[in-house]
């Protein structure tokens, strides 16, 4: 170290015998926790060399990192994203597993977490989308939190802000669009009920036979996500064309699709939308529910 250049950090020694570090611009004072003179004075000598070549410290430091964690020099994104599905079970690990396939996380893949820099991370942010925005803070957090990463790739007051696009429903002419195009009965029948009734893809999926009463012209079901029950009344009383549950037959299980519903909804949902070139901000089939 250069000792005609002024040190900005000191150490002393306190009446207990403990040793304190001293910032002298800003006269803040911490504890070194240590008793020792020789380890004060070698923390002091570290973060004076830091303040002179912080390059050079943060290259130390990561030299550091990597000798107390064997697996630090070569632990990629790609692990962090493999372990963080793990963690998760069903829909939730479904979509993680979507979301991780992303085109925009190539870049960062394979690329060593000691060795990222905050361009990295904005590069993949400026290829990706609000959703690779959102899992790219989950998975840089994650890596914080199982302390593979010593310090933040990106400030979390830096982040680009999420920004969703405005959404709207879908109107009369793109649901009869998506019915002109579909030649497939049963997604045909899935397109017309959720226009008609209006409730969510999964809650339809998961219709029975048993929750239609023909005679009172009443759909009674229990929502998934809120466990909330639902009854609607009188949907179908217009003509053949508008009465989609007297397509499903009596003897029938499920009007929908029951079990590994959520992949074919997604197929069918996005089938329909770049069928019928419908903006990614419309969701078919749901014309006015919440």
């Amino acid at each position: 170290m250069n000792w005609n250049m002024k040190n900005r950090y000191r150490a002393f020694r306190r009446g207990w015998g403990v040793y304190y570090c001293e910032d002298t611009q800003t006269r803040k004072q911490e504890s070194l926790a240590t008793t020792d003179k020789q380890e004060a004075l070698r923390l002091v000598h570290a973060k004076n060399e830091g303040e002179h070549h912080p390059a050079f410290s943060l290259q130390l430091a990561r030299v550091y990192w990597k000798a107390g964690d064997a697996a630090a020099a070569s632990r990629t994104w790609q692990f962090v994203m493999d372990e963080i599905i793990k963690t998760k079970h069903d829909n939730t690990r479904h979509r993680w597993g979507t979301a991780i396939k992303d085109h925009a996380f190539d870049s960062i893949r394979d690329r060593v977490i000691l060795e990222t820099s905050a361009e990295h991370f904005l590069h993949v942010l400026e290829e990706g989308t609000v959703s690779t925005n959102l899992y790219l803070r989950r998975i840089h957090n994650f890596a914080l939190d199982m302390s593979w990463l010593p310090w933040p790739v990106v400030p979390k007051k830096q982040w680009p802000p999420v920004q969703f696009g405005e959404k709207r429903a879908i109107t009369f002419d793109e649901h009869q669009a998506i019915i002109a195009r579909e030649r497939n009965p049963e997604r045909k029948a899935f397109y017309e009920l959720a226009w008609h009734i209006g409730a969510s893809q999964t809650d339809i999926a998961l219709l029975e036979a048993e929750n239609i009463d023909r005679q009172q012209r009443v759909i009674s079901y229990t929502r998934k996500k809120t466990g909330e029950s639902a009854s609607l009344v009188s949907l179908f009383e217009g003509g053949a064309g508008s009465r989609p549950s007297h397509r499903v037959p009596p003897t029938m299980p499920r009007a929908g699709y029951r079990g590994s519903h959520s992949p074919l909804i997604s197929l069918c949902v996005g089938g329909a939308s770049q069928g019928c070139r419908l903006p990614r901000t419309v969701r078919p089939g749901r014309p006015w529910a919440q």
